[in-house]
């Protein structure tokens, strides 16, 4: 389990922006990729509103493809509102 990057390390926005990561994201990295705190990630989780996330044993993790099919869902469906 690879610890969160510092701030001198590469930013997983960056990382998502430039291409897929080559590691499944955690949470915290959501939490940092969408500016909103840990807890709000785990909220959207459980009401289903954010990127889906799924399990491997007690460990939640994210497809950095799916947050990215989740992005371009959202920015699509704001664009057919306005």
């Amino acid at each position: 389990m690879s610890p969160l990057p510092l701030p001198s390390e590469t930013d997983p926005r960056a990382i998502l922006r430039g291409g897929l990561p080559d590691r499944y994201l955690e949470p915290e990295d959501i939490a940092v990729i969408f500016g909103v705190s840990l807890e709000t990630v785990y909220q959207w989780r459980k009401k289903r509103t954010g990127p889906p996330g799924f399990r491997i044993g007690k460990h939640l993790r994210y497809d950095p493809a799916d947050v990215r099919a989740y992005v371009t869902e959202r920015k699509t469906a704001d664009q057919a509102v306005a």
